[in-house]
């Protein structure tokens, strides 16, 4: 089996619940994942929607997760340090920051994309945005999964 990846707040091609938007609460739904190739060192995660106007909108990037853990909690973007790093996004905070697509234009698709990587640590700069750090993941990926949510602004 390979891998897999799931939010407790929504399934699979569901909506994605407000609190978990910028016009809510803003934030970080909870995930929760499985099926870890035994020879991975660490997992990173990105939040990405091709659906934005401008081309794909990188919501969040987090790297250097430890490979025991099998979830982040919600709001897992402000706990206390020590934890995973943070990648810049394309609204330029170094944490989660969920949908906000523009009124009237449709249906967004939100990617969170989990990969399994063979290194402990990916040494990127603490300046560098998301597409690098996904980048630099995907040299290293051995197995990659994804959960896809939708939000829309009438």
């Amino acid at each position: 089996m390979g891998m897999t990846l799931m939010s407790p707040a929504f399934a699979e091609g569901e909506a994605i619940p407000e609190k978990y938007t910028r016009l809510g609460e803003n934030l970080m739904p909870p995930l929760k994942w499985g099926g870890i190739p035994q020879e991975a060192k660490s997992l990173a995660l990105i939040v990405e929607d091709p659906d934005a106007p401008s081309g794909t909108f990188r919501h969040c990037g987090v790297f250097n997760i430890p490979v025991g853990w099998s979830e982040l909690s919600e709001s897992a973007d402000t706990a206390p340090g020590g934890g995973p790093r943070f990648s810049r996004n394309d609204f330029g905070n170094a944490r989660y920051d969920g949908p906000q697509p523009p009124r009237g234009h449709g249906t967004h698709h939100y990617h969170f994309r989990l990969a399994a990587l063979d290194v402990p640590k990916l040494t990127v700069p603490d300046s560098a945005g998301i597409e690098t750090m996904w980048q630099e993941a995907r040299r290293h990926a051995l197995s990659e999964t994804s959960l896809t949510g939708t939000f829309e602004v009438h």
